[in-house]
């Protein structure tokens, strides 16, 4: 036992807890960067808080290029492994940081050239206009950070080891927690920045993840390591990172999508409409991500068990995955609609805000459990490297069926419609995602 992966033989219940809390850990605090950043920002006033509410789009799109890079690292790295194949594993390594720093450089330059008309389209108010463009000006520098100390991340998490990567994510929130503060209303020593200091804080956290993650990989003894002799480049390896990551890339830059075309809606309505979205949407994340976390630490476990033909291992997996998902979003559910009211005051609500939005959290927390074992499905369907049927069901959460359904029920129910669009989806997703699990049910034996 003591030659082969842990993922080969370990019981799959405890190696799903030991592979999933970290990431589960990581993704929480990975997202909490940009709640952390509004909580302080709402101390300012109700229009820093809508334009950090708009950035999120933004910075959420950021993120979802990087962990669309990073999972196809991850699922090449543990395919490879599971087929012994140590070399190629190696090659993986040094082709993703290669494309994750070009990736990076060229995703910052695009962002300080759009973040303008971006801020233009979203909003007549000159100082929520003001503060969008000033907090996006330096967070665009968190990209290239980002991005490598991600790619790293799943470098590790494919080979088992789900503890570095953790503290990775701990580090950069733990400066940008401590930073936010100091740097926003200048405490002691430090100047008064106001929403610079919270992109200043947001940046450098990153950064510090990134020399970590860096310091990790190239200094200390890991089951994968930078192959640079006699390192080639490899096409069919480029463009497997990019197809094997696309899912979880359709998974988080729909979500980007999704607030975009949800503010279209709501600035019809008001700002306060605008900043409670972008406020309730990073609790959301939080709970999400928690599952996302799951996934990846279940991905890897089925992708190097069916590499390895292990195809019971695969199955056992899904299945404890699923209703490890299940628990998480049936608690995400009950807290908001327990308590909407005292979420909403992390943020500063308003009166009118939390008038607005109690009702709005209670109606769209319905949706979880449902997008939960969706989610598992894709993953799954993912892992066997069946790309388009886990892109049908990411597409049809938060793009082609949500868009019309919320077209349809705002013109027929105003403001609530929009509420309700969400729940429904998840629904008739969750429905058509049972359908494609049993349709590939034949690819892994004893589902």
């Amino acid at each position: 036992m003591e030659t082969c992966n842990k993922m080969e033989y370990q019981p799959i219940n405890r190696l799903i807890i030991k592979m999933c809390l970290p990431p589960m850990i990581s993704m929480f605090l990975q997202y909490s960067y940009n709640m952390i950043d509004s909580m302080f920002v709402a101390c300012i006033n109700e229009q820093a808080l809508a334009a950090v509410s708009l950035s999120f789009p933004i910075t959420n799109l950021m993120n979802s290029l990087s962990v669309w890079i990073g999972v196809g690292i991850n699922v090449l790295i543990a395919g490879y492994l599971g087929q012994k194949r140590q070399d190629k594993a190696n090659s993986v390594v040094t082709m993703g940081l290669i494309l994750s720093l070009s990736v990076g450089i060229i995703v910052n330059i695009i962002v300080l050239l759009t973040m303008t008309p971006y801020y233009s389209a979203f909003t007549e108010d000159s100082q929520i206009f003001e503060y969008g463009c000033i907090y996006m000006q330096i967070c665009a520098f968190m990209q290239v950070p980002n991005m490598v100390h991600i790619a790293i991340q799943k470098m590790l998490q494919a080979t088992g080891n789900m503890i570095s990567p953790m503290w990775f994510q701990i580090a950069g929130v733990v400066f940008n927690l401590v930073f936010d503060p100091l740097l926003i209303f200048g405490i002691g020593p430090f100047p008064e920045m106001g929403i610079k200091g919270a992109a200043l804080a947001t940046v450098l956290g990153y950064v510090l993840s990134m020399l970590i993650s860096l310091y990790v990989l190239i200094f200390t003894k890991q089951k994968v390591k930078l192959k640079i002799k006699s390192f080639v480049f490899d096409f069919h390896m480029f463009k497997n990172i990019f197809g094997y990551g696309l899912p979880s890339f359709a998974m988080n830059v729909l979500s980007s999508l999704m607030i975009t075309f949800v503010n279209l809606f709501l600035v019809t309505y008001s700002d306060t409409a605008v900043a409670f979205f972008g406020a309730y949407f990073k609790v959301q994340q939080l709970i999400f991500m928690s599952v996302n976390g799951l996934i990846q630490g279940c991905l890897p476990i089925m992708r190097y068990n069916y590499g390895a033909k292990k195809y019971e291992r695969v199955n056992r997996t899904y299945h404890s995955g699923t209703a490890i998902a299940v628990i998480i979003m049936a608690v995400g559910t009950l807290l908001l609609v327990l308590f909407p009211r005292q979420i909403l005051l992390l943020f500063s609500a308003s009166e009118k805000m939390c008038s607005v939005g109690i009702p709005a959290i209670r109606i769209m927390a319905l949706s979880y459990c449902f997008g939960g074992v969706s989610t598992m499905i894709a993953t799954y369907v993912q892992a066997m490297g069946k790309i388009v049927p886990s892109m049908v069901i990411q597409v049809l959460r938060q793009g082609v069926l949500l868009f019309p359904l919320m077209w349809l029920l705002n013109n027929n129910f105003n403001i609530m419609g929009i509420w309700w669009s969400f729940p429904l989806t998840e629904f008739i997703v969750f429905a058509i995602a049972v359908i494609i699990v049993k349709m590939n049910k034949s690819q892994v034996k004893n589902i």
